[in-house]
């Protein structure tokens, strides 16, 4: 795979875990977000929820333009860094605890990656 297609993976995943994040930052605090239609509704037009969603419209545009150029075995599993971006995201910045059981389990999926990134 080239560097071209890599970056695209890495920029589709990146996407997607910002769109993640601007979930996250929206329903911080919202603990009867989902008592009626209307407050739920209210949670779907939040700008953080909007902008989340528009974010992963975008990223599936790009994922199907990928799909195009890479195959699905090696694409699929190198998005998967998404899960050590999270990680470590939300380390930084919503504090959550980075646990040894967090660190082992981010280098195990390192280490997989690598070797379907690096396969022929």
């Amino acid at each position: 795979m080239n560097f071209i297609n890599f970056f695209l993976i890495l920029l589709n995943t990146t996407i997607l875990v910002c769109g993640q994040f601007l979930w996250k930052f929206g329903m911080e605090g919202k603990t009867d977000s989902f008592s009626s239609i209307g407050s739920i509704i209210k949670v779907f037009l939040s700008p953080y929820i909007l902008s989340g969603l528009f974010l992963y419209g975008f990223a599936t545009v790009l994922w199907l333009f990928i799909l195009t150029r890479v195959p699905l075995s090696i694409a699929y599993p190198i998005q998967s860094i998404a899960y050590i971006l999270a990680v470590f995201g939300a380390f930084f910045i919503f504090k959550e605890p980075l646990t040894t059981y967090k660190m082992v389990g981010v280098i195990l999926i390192m280490t997989g990656v690598s070797f379907i990134g690096f396969s022929k």
